[in-house]
């Protein structure tokens, strides 16, 4: 089953929700705000092609991996290479490789950044593209789920 994980538009932390046609709002937990969402049959089967709570269709899928402790094992990687010469760098590449391999993909929609895990047609959502993201988020732009060409 197909789990989503919203943000909340007031206070910013997360909701996690199950799709399911008779729970059209939802409220956070911590600031009791109320969300409203757009559940499809689509979503009930695990099938993401609509985003629930923006309602766009342009989404990415990456390595379900917190980015915060990437950023910071690189950084302590860095300053160890100035002892090891180079070598904490190599050992957190092997390190990458392993995670990458082993981790499941999520998708994210590029507009609203809602998260999507154990999508059944994850095969059909193309990779991060940063002029595509670009576009969404500073100009508004709506590629309706079709990927960037040229």
């Amino acid at each position: 089953m197909m789990t989503i994980q919203i943000t909340c538009p007031e206070c910013g932390s997360g909701i996690n929700i199950y799709p399911g046609e008779e729970k059209q709002t939802t409220h956070c937990d911590i600031c009791h705000h109320e969300v409203t969402l757009n559940f499809k049959t689509e979503h009930k089967d695990s099938v993401l092609q609509d985003c629930v709570f923006c309602e766009r269709k342009d989404f990415y899928q990456q390595r379900d991996f917190n980015r915060k402790i990437g950023a910071t094992l690189f950084v302590i990687a860095a300053i160890l290479s100035i002892w090891t010469y180079g070598i904490s760098l190599i050992v957190l590449y092997l390190v990458d490789l392993l995670l990458f391999k082993k981790l499941p993909s999520i998708c994210i929609c590029y507009n609203c950044k809602t998260i999507y895990r154990n999508v059944e047609n994850l095969s059909e959502i193309h990779f991060y593209d940063h002029e595509m993201n670009d576009r969404i988020v500073y100009s508004g732009h709506d590629f309706k789920g079709k990927p960037l060409s040229h």
